[in-house]
């Protein structure tokens, strides 16, 4: 009963139980000081999360919940990402009105369930933690009581999301059935003992399913456009960043500790997973008029390159997914800032309504633009490195073939990031205003435009890392 395993789970529900009481009793005008306490105290947590206190290993409840580098380093992640949203989301608390205490304690519990699917030794403990961050979800999809659209996200989330959880706990009890132990390490014991037999290729494609759907991987991805255009717009970065990362933390896990003998069974289910998500997600986003729809396609995309990291199945591809995952979240962190500053002055998240972005906003324009270009994998932003080297960790598998389809499908997206472009540098409309940007907003935008221009020129930190997490992982 190591409790150093699991304090910044403890100080993260902690925190998450005083916002919502003290939700309850600021008045509507001071609920925007959660959101304050909220980023200060997870500032507080990533610091300590990097010193020796902070990173210690080993194992809690007799093993059912565990603590190494990969998983401290995907918690930094997560507690990266829910600083800038619940920044981002300091100007949302007037809309919310009376509901804006209870936001930001929904958002901790979001993270709360991430951290610990992502230390879950056990499948009851990873379903806890899963369900803790899709029931959050649900109802930040649906926060916004003024928008129609927000309603109709939180429905169709719930339902799908229900759908999701159903195929996964089927797999899961299959997982039982098989091994007679709901932990990870009797299960990986029966795979390798060659007596799984077709039910565990069955409970196996249940679980893809089931992780696919919350990485929104074709064709499970149907559910993203939606619920990224309708949900207010911190949650779908977060939903874009966080959540995404969560499930391939776990897919990470179960693949190089419990399949690591049968990997060549599924190998090529994974492949075709990673080409189909690249194709549709990629050639689905060409024609779309909204930011918000466009980026969801876009995140569908990204989600089939990262993929590429599990086809190569080594330690560079797996280091190479946790680089990409890193530079991905700050890009779209750097994006949906920007798609924020605009919509909190124009009330629309439309293609056109970023005309002539460069001479209204230069900020938004430039943040916007570097983040694009991250994403589109061009220099100098990090998203070229990224790609780079998930490209060469499955060319050295002699995957040839899927790296050039993956370098085309970059190719296309890079058609319909510029026609963003294209329209913020387009001339100025009439009677257009110049839009402005909140602090807040401010400090999110400039400092994910800067992390992602700084990989993009010096790697080598990151780089460094992310070895040094996967050499800790394996040994």
């Amino acid at each position: 009963m190591d409790f150093r395993v699991v304090i910044l789970e403890i100080a993260v529900a902690i925190l998450g139980i005083v916002l919502l009481a003290t939700g309850l009793l600021l008045p509507g005008s001071k609920k925007r000081a959660n959101g304050l306490i909220t980023a200060a105290v997870l500032t507080g947590l990533l610091v300590y999360s990097f010193t020796d206190s902070g990173a210690a290993d080993g194992e809690f409840l007799m093993g059912l919940y565990s603590a190494d580098s990969m998983t401290l380093y995907f918690k930094q992640l997560f507690m990266i990402a829910a600083i800038f949203v619940t920044v981002m989301s300091l100007t949302s608390t007037a809309r919310f009105k009376e509901n804006g205490g209870e936001y930001f304690s929904l958002l901790v519990f979001a993270l709360l369930g991430m951290m610990v699917m992502v230390s879950a030794n056990d499948f009851l403990t990873l379903y806890v933690g899963l369900e803790l961050m899709t029931i959050s979800f649900v109802i930040l999809t649906a926060f916004d009581r003024s928008s129609l659209k927000s309603a109709e996200a939180g429905t169709k989330y719930v339902l799908l999301s229900a759908m999701s959880s159903a195929v996964l706990l089927y797999g899961l009890s299959l997982f039982y059935g098989l091994s007679g132990s709901t932990e990870f390490e009797g299960f990986a014991a029966c795979a390798q003992s060659g007596s799984a037999g077709p039910m565990f290729t069955v409970a196996v494609i249940l679980l893809l399913s089931g992780l696919g759907f919350k990485i929104s991987a074709v064709p499970f991805h149907m559910w993203a456009p939606d619920i990224y255009e309708g949900a207010p717009t911190p949650i779908t970065a977060f939903l874009a960043t966080g959540s995404k990362a969560a499930s391939f933390a776990v897919l990470i896990r179960m693949l190089t500790l419990m399949l690591e003998d049968n990997y060549a069974v599924f190998a090529g289910i994974l492949i075709v997973l990673a080409v189909l998500t690249m194709i549709v997600g990629n050639l689905i986003a060409i024609p779309q008029k909204n930011i918000k729809r466009m980026l969801a396609y876009s995140s569908i995309a990204h989600a089939g390159y990262i993929l590429l990291g599990l086809v190569a199945f080594t330690d560079a591809g797996v280091s190479a997914m946790l680089f990409y995952i890193f530079i991905y979240i700050f890009a779209n962190l750097g994006a949906f800032s920007s798609v924020i500053a605009l919509s909190d002055s124009t009330g629309s998240d439309e293609i056109e309504a970023f005309r002539g972005m460069w001479k209204r906003s230069p900020l938004i324009t430039a943040v916007l633009m570097i983040s694009l270009l991250s994403m589109a994998g061009i220099p100098p932003a990090a998203g070229f490195i990224g790609k780079f080297y998930l490209f060469a960790s499955i060319v050295n598998q002699g995957y040839v073939w899927l790296a050039l389809l993956a370098i085309g499908m970059s190719v296309v997206s890079v058609y319909y990031y510029i026609m963003v472009i294209r329209v913020m540098l387009a001339p100025v409309p009439e009677n257009a205003e110049k839009i402005s940007v909140a602090p807040s907003h401010k400090l999110v935008m400039t400092t994910a435009a800067a992390v992602t221009l700084f990989l993009g020129i010096w790697a080598a930190p990151l780089t460094d890392w992310t070895n040094q997490v996967i050499a800790a992982f394996v040994r």
